[in-house]
């Protein structure tokens, strides 16, 4: 049966996904751990072969992969960031670094249609955005490596059946080194978490304690953290094929509820600021659709990424604002019912809770827009900022198009400014993807209009901001006092560009 989908054209093969990704529907499925009889039908309709190589029985195509995530997406989020996690993040990186033997022994187990679930064991206790201290650690010994520690915050904590594990050189405490490991020799969950939303993925506190053969450490080594970056990046990228899918859904769904909810003589959506709420909803979805299109065109999860990093940080900031954001608008629509999970009228109420962590892991979004803000600083040559965006090819097409006034970025750029100007020029490569979209795929000028007016809005809230930090009210300058009446707190020492206790991927 799985050869039979491997000669099926690219949409009759994802026909096939969304078929079985039907039988998932948000709205009646149930809300618990994914079962492994109801993962098999999708491992059975190939969800898992766009990311193997045709000499281990896959698809090995990235659009695939990408409409693959978009599909599952829309029909229920969790269940498309499962995919993900197993795709994107875990079964990636043995796809392009692991030794051939390391890669014979894994890969086809996830060729046959059999519900095989593989994770990637990076955050830890204590240690979230900055990798740099985990204390989980590996050593030579005889035969292999022996890796000890712990990490939580794992998808599939409880069900995965291999791991992607990182550690820190036991001896010199500065290398890196990435290890293919089977559950069976030594991961065991000690603690399950129970997550707000996302419940279709189990999660926990994990220890490690486990010798692995020598052939299955990926030769991605090295006295950084620049291989795990990039790692990383594929599921950063891949928010944009999950916000796609999930905001077509969203879209969908607020219209027809808008539509039949009477309110007095009319519907719901005859209210004015009810129609404003649609519009930012699909305008939402509009930003995702091209966010999406850069994904599937510009990008390759069958090579590296690294190249890609300030694109990457731009997408993953922007599209799970915009599926968040979406989220709450649907909510507020549905009123009372939108608060009530499982509710017969609407979806809002799990909707908010699946897309809440989206801004939160894989790196938060306040982290990765900083980053992105230094990525462009760096390479400023000592240029405002603002005349740096408009050469960059990245935004150099909004900025002329649309006359940005951008200049308020250029003054010195404290932390909180950097989070903020990282986010503005996250909004300045969306609409760059937005003017692309529209012109490459023929869409409605009138949505990408709608769409990029609604980015512009959030750049013009942007400069609000860097008004409100330069009046000097907030006191969050160095050594500003509390106000009398704030309850105490416990700071925590942070390294330049770290945040503590946050998962880095789900």
């Amino acid at each position: 049966m799985m050869n039979d989908l491997l000669s099926l054209s690219t949409n009759a093969f994802i026909a096939g996904i969304e078929a079985a990704a039907r039988r998932f529907d948000t709205a009646t499925y149930p809300q618990q751990n994914l079962p492994a009889d109801d993962w098999t039908l999708l491992t059975r309709a190939g969800v898992l072969l766009p990311t193997l190589p045709k000499e281990y029985g896959g698809r090995d195509d990235h659009v695939e992969m990408c409409r693959a995530v978009e599909t599952v997406s829309e029909w229920n989020l969790p269940v498309g960031m499962y995919v993900t996690v197993i795709t994107a993040v875990a079964l990636r990186p043995i796809v392009l670094w692991a030794r051939e033997e390391a890669k014979q022994e894994v890969l086809p187990l996830y060729a046959g249609g059999d519900p095989a679930i593989c994770g990637f064991a990076s955050t830890e206790p204590g240690c979230g955005s900055a990798m740099s201290g985990m204390r989980t650690t590996f050593e030579e010994v005889e035969g292999g490596y022996r890796i000890r520690g712990r990490k939580h915050w794992q998808a599939f904590s409880i069900s995965a059946h291999w791991w992607l594990v990182s550690a820190k050189n036991d001896e010199d405490g500065r290398s890196y080194g990435y290890f293919i490991v089977k559950r069976s020799e030594g991961f065991r969950t000690v603690q399950p978490y129970e997550p707000l939303g996302l419940k279709a993925i189990d999660y926990g506190l994990n220890e490690i304690d486990a010798v692995v053969p020598r052939h299955r450490r990926i030769p991605a080594e090295g006295r950084n953290l620049r291989p795990m970056v990039e790692m990383l990046m594929a599921s950063r990228a891949m928010m944009a094929a999950m916000g796609c899918g999930f905001l077509r859904r969203i879209s969908r769904e607020a219209h027809a509820y808008a539509d039949h909810r009477k309110i007095g003589p009319g519907p719901l959506s005859d209210i004015r600021f009810v129609r404003y709420r649609l519009a930012a909803i699909d305008a939402s979805y509009t930003v995702c659709a091209a966010l999406n299109h850069y994904l599937q065109n510009d990008l390759d999860m069958k090579e590296s990424m690294i190249g890609a990093f300030p694109a990457v940080q731009a997408i993953k900031t922007v599209a799970t604002e915009r599926m968040l954001s979406s989220a709450h608008h649907y909510q507020q629509l549905a009123g009372g019912e939108g608060y009530r999970c499982g509710s017969p009228t609407n979806i809002s109420g799990q909707a908010f809770l699946d897309a809440r962590v989206y801004t939160v892991f894989d790196g938060t979004n306040d982290l990765l827009s900083q980053q992105l803000a230094e990525h462009c600083l760096s390479r400023t040559a000592g240029r405002p900022l603002s005349r740096f965006l408009a050469g960059w090819p990245l935004t150099s097409a909004a900025v002329a198009a649309h006359r940005l006034d951008l200049g308020f970025l250029d003054r010195d750029l404290r932390q909180e400014h950097r989070v903020l100007a990282g986010r503005v020029i996250g909004y300045a490569f969306a609409i760059g993807q937005v003017m692309r979209w529209a012109a490459e795929t023929g869409a409605d000028p009138r949505r990408a209009r709608a769409a990029i007016e609604f980015l512009k809005a959030d750049i013009a809230r942007g400069a609000g901001e860097f008004r409100l930090l330069s009046t000097g009210a907030l006191g969050i300058d160095d050594g500003a006092a509390p106000p009398a009446d704030a309850p105490a707190s416990h700071s925590i020492p942070v390294a330049p560009g770290a945040w503590p206790g946050l998962p880095r991927h789900p």
